[in-house]
């Protein structure tokens, strides 16, 4: 069992098909903290408007946080456009559960770092509803045939978990010109709040890094990466991806000469609990 302060999750998305409620739940039983923010798209009910698919495994998920919650873990949820209709509960509490469209974080060491799940800054979602739905649908398409996939893989003896919808994110260039965009709008909203940075999720590609200054921190997600960020007792951020540090995730956040305005940390290597694996970046190729 690890022993963190605060331990950052979003985009669980529980109630679909592509929710990896089991590995949550390892994940879940190995670490320990005083603080845990759910940072939107926990329950997707976009997706259970056209068919749910909720599993034994899920419903521990949610039994285990409120079980967390009820014994003294302070549990934020911070609604996303998924699970949307939480927002009109702001401030208000649900099973021990704090309901907060937004909030601002004080790290161990002093740090401030706005809370949000994100979804504000993306163009499509705001503006081109429509259009967010229809890429949800073709998203989901992906994260079914992945099951089969994976299948395939479990049956040649391949037992790491890789996401083919993960995968065509990461190789289209629109997709990551997209990202950049969203990192961009962002940050500039957390300097206008003079604020040291922001923790998010919404676009499930996690990452812990330095711009111009200022501190981006992406969760990522339980479909295609399976990470989450965690903070130490003495204010450390770091990665985690498959219950393993992404060795050096740490020092974009914590190192205040690491400056990095290119590259996002993609997890893509997994590796037993407890053991390091090598940071990996995407560029934009």
């Amino acid at each position: 069992m690890v022993k963190v302060r605060t331990i950052f999750l979003s985009d669980i998305h529980l109630g679909t098909r592509g929710c990896q409620a089991e590995r949550l739940l390892e994940f879940l039983r190995e670490h320990e903290a005083e603080q845990l923010f759910l940072v939107g798209d926990i329950i997707d009910f976009w997706a259970m408007k056209r068919s749910i698919h909720w599993t034994p495994a899920q419903n521990t998920v949610v039994q285990k946080i409120l079980r967390r919650a009820r014994h003294g873990e302070k549990v934020v949820l911070i609604p996303g456009n998924h699970d949307e209709a939480l927002r009109e509960y702001h401030n208000v509490t649900f099973g021990d559960i704090l309901i907060a469209k937004e909030h601002i974080h004080l790290t161990a060491d002093g740090r401030r770092y706005l809370i949000i799940h994100g979804d504000d800054f993306d163009q499509v979602t705001r503006h081109h509803r429509w259009l967010a739905v229809l890429g949800d649908v073709g998203y989901n398409f992906l994260v079914r045939v992945n099951v089969w996939v994976a299948w395939i893989r479990r049956t040649f003896g391949i037992a790491d978990y890789w996401s083919l919808a993960g995968y065509a994110k990461r190789r289209v260039k629109r997709a990551v010109s997209f990202i950049f965009d969203f990192e961009d709008a962002v940050m500039h909203a957390v300097r206008d709040r003079r604020l040291d940075g922001v923790i998010c999720g919404h676009i499930h590609s996690a990452a812990i890094k330095k711009v111009n200054g200022l501190t981006y921190i992406n969760c990522g997600d339980w479909v295609d990466s399976c990470t989450a960020i965690v903070e130490h007792m003495d204010g450390r951020m770091e990665l985690i991806h498959n219950g393993s540090i992404v060795k050096d995730s740490f020092n974009a956040a914590n190192n205040p000469m690491a400056e990095t305005s290119a590259f996002t940390a993609t997890p893509q290597i997994s590796a037993p609990i407890g053991q390091s694996v090598e940071n990996k970046f995407l560029s934009p190729d």
